[in-house]
């Protein structure tokens, strides 16, 4: 009886093993990982630092035609950590009344800011925030502030916006870039007619005929 057990066990045992091993082998062989680069896009999938691809609309444009109402909605990803008030406490991060134009890392009622964040050092302009708050990671390798970031560029512009509307004096929007002139095609110079090309030859004479020639 106890052999039989013994036997009964060993099999299930070496089944178990085999079985292990095979998930093991073919873990490797269809293992799924993302690719370096999307086959194609995938809504709501944003890459790090994409902000907006290579064929983005500038953030002076997009601060332009900004919404103010879905800027103040999308500060909602940042009230878990800021307030934004005049005279307003700090807490996980601080408040950011006033922030744009303001100083990186200064300030802020004695803020403990990140080393990485003071080494970052000049001002919060219109750029540097919307770099910021694509990627704070790569704004400022070793910042404290574990946000992702926001991949949408119109939502950054929105919020940026509105940030800076909570100032006792909000800055001046900075101007769109004109758009790149597009050239005209240069003329196929093989098709284009020689301006000095000569003038056809005048006909020649008609041969005289026997009788005017006797004449």
């Amino acid at each position: 009886m106890d052999n039989r057990t013994n036997t009964i066990a060993g099999w299930v045992l070496g089944a178990a093993i085999v079985a292990l091993g095979a998930g093991i082998v073919s873990s490797e062989f269809f293992r799924a990982e993302r690719p370096e680069k999307m086959g194609y896009p995938i809504e709501g999938v944003v890459e790090d630092g994409d902000g907006g691809g290579a064929a983005a609309v500038p953030i002076e444009a997009l601060l332009a035609s900004a919404d103010l109402a879905a800027g103040e909605k999308a500060f909602a990803k940042c009230a878990a950590c800021h307030t934004v008030k005049k005279g307003g406490t700090n807490g996980i991060g601080p408040d950011l009344w006033g922030v744009v134009g303001d100083h990186v890392a200064q300030g802020r009622d004695g803020f403990a800011f990140s080393s990485a964040l003071k080494a970052k050092g000049g001002n919060w302009t219109f750029e540097a925030l919307d770099q910021w708050l694509t990627s704070p990671r790569k704004f400022a390798e070793g910042t404290k502030m574990t946000f992702a970031g926001i991949g949408k560029a119109e939502e950054r512009a929105n919020l940026i916006a509105w940030l800076n509307q909570q100032s006792d004096s909000p800055q001046p929007l900075p101007a769109v870039p004109a758009a790149p002139a597009e050239e005209a095609p240069a003329a196929d110079s093989a098709d284009a007619p020689a301006d000095n090309a000569a003038a056809p030859a005048d006909a020649a004479p008609a041969a005289e005929t026997p009788a005017a020639a006797a004449q």
